[in-house]
């Protein structure tokens, strides 16, 4: 007597359909979205949506039409007391909406998230789940703030990107429409 196998028989559907979704699960590296515990509505002392032109501590790094790119002079970049790179905090139409923050080295990595878990809500740890990887992704979301962090291993650099939540699609607004 023969009995016929079909694709949506239990151990079939496991071997043909869940196992190779699995396996690509495991290609992809960990993106989280965390609640932020503690939103901080901008960067230091400076919140978003303020002028950033009249601050004596920034000098203007890049200027365009809708948008201004400042640094912090005489200070160098740090993110909550840990060396980077680059602060850059930018402006859309006048009005402060984000913060890129470049950094690299794995230990600064492990620094920067380490902070960000402890002020902004820990990473919830799955058994079985990779935090190591070519490329590693978390975000925070509060109500006003977004803060997003990148590490790419195999280049050993990061960015952290801090956004108002309201301001920060307006950079995509004022990318010009010429793809044609």
């Amino acid at each position: 007597m023969r009995t016929s196998c079909s694709i949506w028989s239990p151990p079939a559907f496991r071997r043909w359909v869940l196992l190779p979704g699995l396996l690509l699960l495991g290609l992809v590296g960990p993106v989280f979205a965390i609640t932020m515990a503690n939103d901080p509505s901008g960067y230091r002392e400076l919140r978003w949506g303020m002028s950033l032109g009249d601050v004596s501590d920034l000098i203007v790094a890049q200027e365009n039409t809708h948008t201004t790119d400042y640094t912090f002079k005489d200070r160098p970049p740090a993110y909550a007391d840990i060396p980077v790179d680059s602060v850059l905090l930018s402006t859309v139409d006048a009005q402060f909406a984000r913060v890129t923050i470049r950094y690299s080295g794995a230990q600064t990595h492990k620094q920067v998230l380490q902070y960000l878990e402890r002020t902004y809500g820990a990473i919830e740890r799955l058994p079985g789940q990779m935090m190591r990887g070519l490329n590693q992704q978390y975000t925070w979301r509060g109500p006003d703030t977004e803060i997003s962090l990148t590490y790419e291993a195999n280049r050993d650099r990061g960015f952290i990107f801090i956004e108002s939540r309201s301001l920060a699609p307006r950079f995509q607004d004022r990318i010009p429409n010429t793809g044609d």
